[in-house]
């Protein structure tokens, strides 16, 4: 009998592998290595014989719940509203925070009847008419909503507005802010119908994005000039994508949202006219130059 590949055979060992299981080859190929460093992607996977590994698979379904947990959880707004109040006593940003709901009623209408989750629920609607404004608008309405991913709202929005805040306040200390609306069963739309009845020029959307295989806890922030509900498309907005731990960094994902505020507020444009900061060279990862910004839904989010 011949020995055994050691590319294929398999030992208990204590590393593991992305999602904890405890299964792992004795040696892998090189090219497999340096593509599994590289990425979350499932490259080089590895085999037992012509099949797939065990622990490969068991990876692959555990992930799979991951993503489809992410999709069907519900948001805690009691939680996040409070987190959002004590955030903007410390940073001197929008001086409310307002929740709200889709039409949507519940969670499988949202999945099953995209158009609802874009618009408010009839109450949604009387409280931001009722609600008093200045004369002349807000110039900035933050929104954050669910989306497919309560988990990503619940997970990086305190963080990343931690970022923007200060530094919003330090270059545009004159900016009157909206006060920060969270919306349950939302879509990213929804924020068009927000900014428009608080007469907001600018609308900037927080949404959890659809959960891939390696991300069930992606952030994306959607940047639209002046949303006229119903007639924006999305080809109006500007898109940053994949705001996480393992993809783009807080501090990268805020100078970029800063970027398009700013570009946003003063050439009165958003979308595929208003171009892509560019990187100072070396400032950041080739992960992180790819983790996602420009126009468009490059999020997946079903806008």
């Amino acid at each position: 009998m011949s020995e055994p590949d050691p590319e294929i055979e398999f030992v208990l060992s204590p590393t593991g592998n992305r999602n904890g299981l405890d299964f792992q080859p004795q040696s892998d190929p090189p090219l497999s290595l340096l593509l599994r460093g590289l990425t979350a992607a499932r490259v080089g996977l590895r085999r037992a014989g012509i099949s797939i590994a065990t622990c490969e698979l068991l990876d692959f379904q555990l992930a799979h719940a991951r993503a489809r947990d992410a999709v069907h959880a519900a948001l805690q707004p009691a939680t996040l509203i409070g987190d959002l109040r004590s955030l903007l006593i410390s940073t001197n940003g929008p001086s409310d925070v307002l929740l709200l709901h889709s039409a949507a009623k519940d969670r499988q209408t949202y999945l099953q009847r995209p158009d609802l989750g874009r618009k408010l629920d009839t109450a949604g609607q009387r409280r931001l008419r009722d609600y008093p404004r200045p004369d002349s608008g807000y110039d900035l309405s933050f929104v954050v909503a669910d989306g497919l991913s309560a988990l990503a709202v619940e997970r990086h929005v305190i963080p990343l507005l931690a970022e923007v805040l200060p530094a919003l306040s330090e270059s545009a200390s004159d900016l009157r802010m909206a006060p920060i609306c969270v919306v349950e069963q939302g879509r990213v739309a929804v924020a068009d119908e927000i900014a428009h009845t608080l007469s907001a020029s600018l609308a900037i959307m927080l949404i959890g994005e659809r959960p891939g295989l390696s991300s069930p806890d992606s952030l994306g922030a959607y940047i639209t000039w002046r949303p006229e509900p119903g007639q924006t498309t999305d080809a109006n907005r500007n898109c940053i994508s994949n705001i996480r731990a393992e993809g783009l960094s807080y501090a990268q994902a805020a100078t970029r949202l800063l970027h398009y505020i700013h570009q946003a507020r003063s050439r009165q444009i958003s979308g595929t006219a208003l171009k892509d900061p560019d990187p100072v060279p070396g400032s950041m990862s080739a992960g992180e130059l790819g983790a996602g910004f420009g126009a468009l839904g490059e999020s997946g989010e079903e806008i």
